[in-house]
């Protein structure tokens, strides 16, 4: 049971912000792609798609951090550095919810087939990045805004410009909302050389990080004339732009633990946009 335990921790399911972070996103492309009705099958599998492949994440970053963590303090109790799982048995659990991935997602057309290949490669890779580049949030951005691509084209077969400028607006959320987690551990970071966008905004973070919230919401905008949405959800931008302008008080001393709360905010954020998406479509 110990060890069952730790695995879940591993995976990060008794945390799961992170699965709304990457889940919401789809959502949206989900019911855009499926006019407020998206295939029941195909949502299903979206969602344990990101069950699965969040957990792999989770478990493949905890691998690569794993001389790191030690030395951050947040982190030091993560089940690796703790002892609690050896690496070969996260790379072990790594391969087996990726072959789990690969049996869900071969349920569905070619063409999503197709997108789980480059999506697969970003979500292994993106660990490593903050060794080599300070922009790995905007690695990570990418990585999670894949999901957009292939829940699209899961539902639809076929990926118009709405899906990049959706794709775009969530690369620029997970920016804005990593840098936040990363301000947490900044000092960290400094001491033991992980890169990060906390470290290369400096003192600009704050600013950087209101023009990122505002070209999101203006990107969001675009998405939803092109598809015809109207006062839903607009009303759901209205809510965003007022937890985004929350968020903005919450870091302005820079306090770690008010990082750590507005990077939670978030997920109100993706709820107010997906539920503004909700009532359109359903609608029309």
């Amino acid at each position: 049971m110990k060890k069952l335990n730790a695995y879940w921790r591993l995976m990060r399911f008794d945390k799961p912000i992170g699965i709304l972070l990457l889940l919401w996103p789809s959502l949206w492309a989900l019911f855009i792609g499926g006019h407020g009705h998206p295939d029941p099958f195909i949502v299903l599998a979206i969602i344990l798609g990101t069950l699965l492949m969040r957990a792999a994440g989770c478990v493949i970053n905890d691998y690569a951090d794993r001389d790191f963590d030690p030395h951050v303090e947040r982190t030091r109790q993560r089940p690796i550095p703790a002892g609690d799982v050896t690496p070969k048995e996260a790379l072990i659990l790594f391969v087996g919810l990726c072959l789990v991935a690969l049996l869900l997602v071969c349920q569905l057309n070619l063409l999503t087939i197709a997108l789980a290949v480059p999506g697969a490669f970003l979500a292994a890779s993106y660990p490593f990045t903050k060794r080599y580049t300070h922009l790995p949030q905007a690695y990570l951005g990418i990585a999670f805004g894949w999901a957009v691509p292939m829940s699209f084209a899961a539902q639809t077969g076929h990926l118009p410009l709405i899906v990049w400028m959706l794709f775009l607006a969530t690369v620029l959320w997970a920016l804005i909302y990593d840098t936040m987690y990363a301000m947490v551990d900044r000092e960290d970071d400094l001491k033991i050389g992980v890169k990060s966008t906390a470290i290369l905004f400096g003192r600009q973070d704050r600013l950087i990080i209101g023009l990122l919230q505002a070209t999101m919401i203006a990107l969001l905008a675009f998405v939803g004339k092109e598809a015809g949405l109207g006062m839903g959800y607009a009303v759901g931008l209205t809510g965003a732009s007022m937890l985004f302008g929350y968020q903005q008080f919450l870091i302005k001393d820079r306090h770690p633990e008010a990082c750590f709360k507005a990077f939670l905010n978030n997920q109100w954020v993706g709820l107010v946009i997906g539920l503004g998406i909700a009532v359109d479509t359903w609608i029309r």
